[in-house]
């Protein structure tokens, strides 16, 4: 009987031991209890959850038809219902913001999946295989050293036509700028992901895991991938930023999307001419964009601080 009640306690005593231990261990708790303790990056959050539910929902239940034209109305100043005023053919300034905004956010983070899966491949490839290391190397430098902006305009005026014909002018042109964008701007995360897998496949777990034969794209997508996700994750988040306004810069400069889809670079682009009868005109776009940028490196810095290990251990 004594031996029973020793043994249930023992197991009682150990299920608390590894509840607790699990609880204060999990390395997803730990990260989500640091990344709160960053207010910017919460902050951040908050602002990029609304303004991403704005642009999506907003244009939907505010009661404006950007396809209907009021010219009798046009180029009005802010006041009600129009909070932001009219463009030059009397259609709502905020809702053709917020509409603006769809195209901008879904061309940022496609493109960042983009930009995310060129890089890792690049860096796991170049760190785990040797004989790789120097060519892949020598061409993310290439990609460093070119003018990104020249290129960005010089291949869409190039092959623009040509995917427009193929998939049509709103779908040609997304897809185009997406892999543009995405297809530019992998080379941090390629050499970031590259100096840690150079130190990961050292590590014993890894040696361990090759001398018992596992082959060499087991190790890569079981142990190597895995263990590189935490500065991947803090490059996508800044990634986000860096295609946003990459996207605007071109549109600003009249070669992104469609008139009859506007972006909040092409809105800034036709108000630029008309701000002295409505700022609003182009204050309103360029706000949320600068609020959405700010919002993704606020992230990202919380991002940074709560996978960095010192920080949590420290917290």
């Amino acid at each position: 009987m004594t031996d029973t009640a020793d043994h249930a306690a023992f197991e009682a005593a150990a299920l608390e031991a590894a509840n607790e231990l699990g609880e204060h261990r999990s390395l997803r708790a730990d990260v989500w209890r640091q990344f709160k303790k960053h207010k910017g990056a919460v902050a951040g959050m908050i602002i990029l959850v609304v303004i991403t539910f704005a642009c999506f929902v907003g244009p939907i239940l505010l009661p404006f038809d950007l396809d209907e034209l009021a010219i009798d109305e046009a180029n009005q100043g802010p006041g009600w219902p129009n909070i932001w005023g009219t463009d030059n053919l009397g259609r709502d300034a905020f809702t053709r913001a917020l509409l603006g905004g769809r195209i901008s956010l879904l061309v940022g983070f496609v493109a960042m999946g983009v930009s995310i899966i060129v890089g890792v491949l690049v860096g796991v490839l170049a760190g785990f295989f040797r004989r790789l290391d120097f060519m892949l190397m020598w061409l993310t430098d290439l990609f460093l050293s070119l003018p990104l902006l020249p290129v960005l305009l010089v291949v869409i005026v190039l092959f623009r036509d040509p995917v427009e014909d193929s998939l049509g002018d709103a779908l040609g042109i997304f897809v185009l700028m997406v892999l543009i964008i995405g297809g530019t701007s992998w080379m941090q995360t390629a050499r970031i992901v590259r100096g840690e897998v150079l130190s990961i496949r050292e590590q014993e777990f890894i040696l361990a895991s090759r001398s018992i034969g596992t082959r060499s794209h087991r190790v890569i997508f079981g142990h190597i991938i895995p263990n590189v996700l935490s500065p991947v994750i803090v490059a996508a988040s800044l990634g986000i930023a860096i295609a946003i306004l990459t996207e605007s810069a071109v549109s600003f400069l009249g070669l992104g999307f469609p008139l009859d889809l506007p972006t909040w670079g092409r809105l800034l682009n036709e108000a630029k001419d008309r701000i002295s009868l409505n700022i609003w005109l182009v204050a309103g776009p360029g706000l949320l964009l600068s609020l959405t940028v700010l919002s993704v490196n606020l992230i990202g810095d919380g991002l940074r601080d709560a996978l960095d290990p010192q920080q949590r251990t420290s917290a």
